[in-house]
């Protein structure tokens, strides 16, 4: 494995929390909570799994910046969704461990009032993060 491999690899991460968030969705709207509570878990493993293979190649690579290279109006929509990601990441940093402490705790009901906040903003943090790789290493790759 080499530094260049860790952006395909944190992608994958990405993709497969956000498989395992909705499957934690449906789960517990199906009544299955011990089936939804291991597989939130498993999502928490492979997000923080993810921020560490993040930190470690943003240390690797000395923080240089991946230039994205689209043109015209997709460049308006890569720079959006980026920032939204960025800030968003920001707030799962807090918001998934608190979440999962209420639950941990047995304090259901304040975890139900998080989740609802907390979900949704995991989700698009998960999957924008896969786009982000898709538009920087794949579709738009800079020459």
């Amino acid at each position: 494995m080499t530094i260049s491999d860790i952006p395909a690899l944190n992608a994958t991460l990405n993709a497969v929390a956000t498989v395992l968030i909705l499957t934690g969705f449906v789960l517990v709207k199906s009544g299955n909570k011990e089936a939804h509570r291991k597989v939130m878990l498993a999502a928490g493993v492979v997000s923080a799994v993810f921020l560490v293979g993040y930190v470690t190649h943003k240390a690797l690579i000395r923080g240089v910046h991946t230039p994205f290279g689209g043109e015209g109006p997709i460049r308006t929509v890569y720079y959006v969704m980026l920032v939204t990601h960025i800030l968003l990441a920001i707030s799962i940093a807090y918001l998934v461990p608190r979440t999962f402490l209420f639950a941990i705790k047995g304090d259901i009901d304040r975890h139900k009032v998080w989740a609802k906040w907390t979900f949704p903003i995991w989700l698009y943090v998960s999957v924008t993060g896969v786009l982000v790789y898709f538009f920087l290493y794949r579709w738009w790759p800079a020459h």
